[in-house]
């Protein structure tokens, strides 16, 4: 069993007790253990991701520790499964309290060679999905009068960054939608907030990003802190913003980088391309899941 979510030990034991947390892409990567936190402080957990496998670790250790934990597959894609869904949700525990908009998908590649199938991927899944999750758990959560979304971003959105300018475009229009309806929805009682990780390690970012050592190396040492992000350390401000510590905050972003996206460091160069061999990925990359789209974007990496 994995040791106990260290994210967790900055709350109060119950912080989330009785409460309702959707997490997309929650069964990997930073949605995991956002996951995990939420689940160690008392809330009830509904994962959903287009994969079932990705399902197991968390309703495993759920089950091990008694936390309370579902999971639902859904293709954030489809509007229509997208309602059918939280309809679903809010109908089986009479309330959404928490929704984490974590399903992602990305791998390097410079723009001129990138796919339109490839483009459409990761739009979708990242901005498009943002969307319909939001507008049908706000739904929800409007009729209580309460709420609180976490969308997960990355620093590019802003910055920008060489090689990935699919997930960057789609990143800043999750950035700019979550400031957009802060603004809509907050006389309804709903915070809207993001987190802009720095890059991390995990599976996803050594399939996609970084496969080689030397990589890795590289990025690291670009970062001005000059090591990665704990997963737990990003969960944690994920956590905070979420809690009713924060009950007076909307619309507000955090950086969690290490200081990278202050230093004007490059994670690739202009024209690189890292990931899969361009062989492998003419089959639309993206379009049926080969990027891995729960685990997140580059801030996941």
């Amino acid at each position: 069993m994995q040791p106990s979510p260290t994210a967790a030990r900055w709350f109060p034991p119950g912080a989330f007790e009785e409460q309702v947390v959707v997490v997309t892409g929650g069964g990997t990567g930073l949605g995991l253990e956002l996951s995990r936190g939420f689940a160690a402080l008392g809330a009830t957990v509904v994962i959903a991701s287009r994969s079932a496998e990705h399902h197991t670790a968390l309703l495993d250790e759920a089950s091990a520790r008694g936390w309370r934990a579902e999971a639902q597959s859904l293709d954030v894609r489809e509007e229509p499964l997208v309602r059918a869904f939280f309809d679903a949700v809010a109908a089986q525990h009479g309330r959404i309290d928490v929704l984490v908009n974590n399903a992602a998908g990305n791998f390097v590649c410079p723009a001129e060679r990138m796919s339109a199938n490839a483009w459409r991927a990761v739009l979708g899944i990242v901005l498009d999905g943002t969307f319909y999750c939001s507008k049908h758990a706000a739904r929800h959560m409007r009729r209580r009068g309460s709420g609180a979304m976490l969308n997960v971003i990355a620093t590019y959105a802003w910055t920008g960054m060489a090689g990935v300018a699919h997930s960057a475009s789609a990143k800043a229009g999750v950035l700019a939608f979550s400031k957009s309806v802060a603004v809509e929805w907050a006389a309804d009682g709903i915070r809207v907030n993001t987190i802009a990780p720095g890059p991390f390690t995990s599976d996803g970012a050594k399939a996609n990003l970084w496969p080689s050592d030397a990589v890795e190396t590289r990025i690291r040492e670009s970062v001005p802190m000059k090591r990665f992000a704990e997963r737990d350390e990003v969960a944690a401000q994920g956590l905070w913003l979420c809690s009713d510590a924060c009950r007076y905050v909307t619309g507000a972003n955090i950086t969690i980088d290490g200081g990278l996206s202050l230093g004007g460091g490059r994670m690739w160069e202009p024209g690189e391309r890292r990931g899969r061999p361009r062989a492998e990925q003419a089959h639309e990359p993206g379009a049926a899941g080969d990027t891995d789209p729960e685990d997140g974007g580059v801030s996941n990496r």
